[in-house]
């Protein structure tokens, strides 16, 4: 018998779909957890602001990304993980991570994790008419999408396409069943890898 999971990121800019396709994923995948990025925000009173008076909670400083990783490790360590056999059961009994986030992929920690990598992109219009129809606790100052919001996710971006392992770029402007269909059908394929490299297909 053999302990096996499968982790994968969903990566997107702010309001990119990325926690309602995590969402929609789990509840079709068996054994499947979600971790999220968004949980692990510091205290207001620890956020830095820059020299227009902006929050700077679109970096990795306003997260606690220690804490992120020990739960992480927590998970990875349960011993609820499904035992699948060798000569048994279905790919999709596996244990399965989901990690959504805004800033998985600038986190040096997390590069040898992911199974697979998934990046929601929206342009810049949509990203923010969506980030306006939200609130938030504390709300957008005037100017914050375009003072600080779009401007770091541009940084980070650059330096994600810098990275050399795959990373499956999606639509987020496609409808939730499109993107849903689209990421569960590679993770199928995906779990039968997985289950096959343990199992010596």
């Amino acid at each position: 018998l053999f302990i096996f999971f499968l982790s994968f990121s969903l990566f997107s800019v702010t309001n990119g779909g990325k926690t309602t396709l995590a969402k929609n994923l789990q509840k079709r995948l068996p054994n499947c957890s979600i971790i999220s990025q968004d949980d692990f925000f510091k205290p207001e009173s620890e956020i830095e602001t820059d020299a227009n008076g902006f929050l700077q909670y679109d970096v990795l400083k306003a997260l606690n990304m220690e804490k992120m990783m020990s739960t992480i490790s927590c998970w990875m360590g349960r011993p609820r993980h499904s035992m699948v056999s060798t000569d048994s059961g279905s790919a999709e009994e596996m244990p399965i991570l989901i990690i959504e986030g805004f800033l998985l992929f600038n986190y040096k920690p997390l590069d040898t994790l992911w199974n697979r990598s998934y990046f929601l992109t929206i342009p810049y219009e949509e990203c923010k008419r969506r980030r306006s129809t939200r609130v938030y606790e504390p709300p957008d100052t005037p100017g914050y999408f375009d003072g600080h919001v779009w401007p770091m996710y541009l940084k980070h971006r650059q330096e994600v396409e810098k990275i050399t392992w795959e990373i499956v770029y999606l639509d987020g402007t496609k409808s939730e069943e499109d993107l849903f269909k689209e990421v569960y059908e590679d993770l199928i394929q995906e779990l039968g890898k997985q289950k096959g490299k343990y199992c010596g297909w």
